[in-house]
C-alpha cells in the first residue's frame, strides 16, 4: 500500500504552521495508545469488530495539533464464512476548544490515510476484502486531564472510502502520555540595541550603548526634559525652564537663575545680590523667628506677630534697611518639596511683614533655601528641629 502519503501530509502540515510560530512557546506530544469498535459499511462483508492501534500526536501550539496513527482489526466475513485482516495508517489535525492545562479538552478533527483489506482465500471479493483504499474521516472527541502527564481520551469518527464509495464508523477510548517542553522563539526586534524590544521601546533611537530604562528611553532623574547623560545640572527644581544642557535658564545674565531672580532685567554686567538685584547688600543682622506652623502648611495667622514685630520695630528705627525672610527645612523628604514649603513659609511671615505689622513691601523680600542651609546635623532629632527654622536677614546695601 501507498504509505508515503500520510508521511507526505504530515510534513506540509508542519511546513505551514511553523512560520507562524515566533514567540517562545509550549509543544507537547502524547504517545494515544486506544482501543475501539469500528462499525464498516455493509457493503464491504465484514462484521463490526474490535479496533486497537496507536497514535503519536503533536500539539505544537495550544488549539492546534497533528497526529500520525496505525491501527489494525481482525474481522470475521458478515455474509459469507471467512475474516478479513484490517490495518491502516493515517494522518489527522486537530483543533482544540481548550488550551492544554484546561481539564476538559474537547476536539474536531480530521484527515485521511490509507487502510489494507485482507481476507483468506476462502471467500469472494467484496467492496472490503483483498484490497487497500484511501479513506479520509472526520470526528470529535475530548481530552480529559487527570495529571500533567496523563489523560483520557474519547473519539467518535467517520471514514469515507473514496475508492469503493463506503462509509465506516469507529469509536475508541484510550490512555495518553504527554510530554511537554517550551521552545524558545527568535529573539525580538530590538532595532537600537538597547535591549528593549522595538513593540515596547518608545524611543526607538537611542545611541548605542546609553542607558535606558524599561521604555527603552534613557533617564531624566529631574524632569527637565535633558536626559542624565546630557544633563550638566541634573538636580534643577521640578517645573522650571532649562536650557540644552539642563541648566536653569538666567535671561539677563547676571548670575542669577530665573527663579530666585527678583530682578530679572538687570543691566548686563552689573554687580547683584543674591536675589538678582543691583548693589551688593550686606547683612548686618539676624534674627530666629520662632514660628511653628503646623505639618505641612504654610498658615500662621497673627498668632506670632509680638515675634515678628521685632524686626518691623528694628527696620523702623533703621529706614536704609531691607530685609530677607529665608525659610529653612531638615533634610527628610523629597528635596524639592521641602524647597517649595520653605518659600511659602517665608512667604507667609513677609505676608505678615508687610500686612499687619505695616513695613513697606519693597524693603521685604522671601527666599525658601529648603533643606540647603542647615546649621546643625540632620541626623539627631534636635539638629533637624534646629534647621526647621525661619530667619529675617536685616541688610544694608553698601
Amino acid at each position: 500500500m501507498n504509505i508515503m502519503r500520510p508521511f507526505a501530509m504530515a510534513a506540509i502540515a508542519a511546513a505551514v504552521a511553523t512560520p507562524a510560530i515566533a514567540a517562545d512557546r509550549q509543544e507537547t506530544i502524547y504517545i494515544n495508545p486506544f482501543a475501539g469498535f469500528q462499525l464498516f459499511d455493509d457493503k464491504r462483508d465484514l462484521s463490526e469488530t474490535g479496533t486497537f492501534g496507536v497514535g503519536v500526536e503533536y500539539r505544537f501550539k495550544p488549539n492546534w495539533a497533528v497526529e500520525a496513527l496505525y491501527s489494525r482489526a481482525d474481522a470475521d466475513r458478515k455474509y459469507v464464512p471467512g475474516e478479513s485482516e484490517f490495518e491502516e495508517i493515517r494522518v489527522d489535525g486537530t483543533y482544540y476548544f481548550a488550551g492544554p492545562d484546561e481539564t476538559w479538552n474537547p476536539y474536531v478533527s480530521m484527515g485521511a490515510g490509507n487502510a489494507d483489506f485482507g481476507t483468506d482465500a476462502s471467500g469472494p471479493r467484496t467492496a472490503g476484502s483483498n484490497h487497500d483504499e484511501t479513506r479520509v474521516n472526520v470526528g470529535t472527541g475530548f481530552r480529559y486531564n487527570i495529571s500533567d502527564g496523563v489523560s483520557l481520551r474519547g473519539d467518535l469518527r467517520e471514514f469515507h472510502g473514496i475508492d469503493e464509495s463506503t462509509f465506516d464508523t469507529q469509536v475508541s477510548l484510550g490512555v495518553s502520555f504527554a510530554f511537554t517542553r517550551t521552545v524558545a522563539g527568535p529573539a525580538p526586534a530590538d532595532s537600537d540595541g538597547d535591549g528593549v524590544p522595538d513593540s515596547r521601546d518608545q524611543c526607538p533611537g537611542t545611541a548605542a550603548g546609553a542607558a535606558v530604562d524599561g521604555t527603552g528611553c534613557e533617564p531624566d532623574s529631574d524632569m527637565d526634559g535633558v536626559v542624565d547623560a546630557r544633563d550638566a545640572c541634573p538636580n534643577t527644581p521640578r517645573g522650571v525652564e532649562v536650557n540644552s544642557r539642563g541648566c536653569e535658564l538666567d535671561s539677563d545674565n547676571d548670575g542669577v537663575v530665573n527663579s530666585v531672580d527678583q530682578c530679572p532685567d538687570t543691566t548686563a554686567g552689573a554687580d547683584v545680590d543674591a536675589t538678582g538685584c543691583e548693589g551688593v547688600t550686606e547683612t548686618i543682622q539676624t534674627f530666629e523667628i520662632e514660628v511653628q506652623f503646623p505639618t505641612n502648611s504654610s498658615v500662621i495667622g497673627n498668632a506670632y506677630d509680638d515675634e515678628i514685630r521685632r524686626v518691623a520695630d528694628f527696620m523702623r528705627a533703621n529706614p536704609e534697611t531691607t530685609v530677607e525672610i529665608a525659610g529653612h527645612s531638615d533634610s527628610r523628604g523629597d528635596a524639592d518639596y521641602n524647597q517649595f514649603l520653605s518659600q511659602r513659609r517665608a512667604e507667609a511671615v513677609a505676608a505678615r511683614l508687610t500686612g499687619a505689622l505695616g513695613v513697606d513691601p519693597a524693603r521685604v523680600s522671601s527666599v525658601g533655601y529648603g533643606e540647603e542651609q542647615p546649621v546643625a546635623s540632620n541626623t539627631t532629632a534636635e539638629g533637624r528641629a534646629a534647621n526647621r527654622r525661619v530667619e529675617a536677614r536685616i541688610q544694608v546695601q553698601r
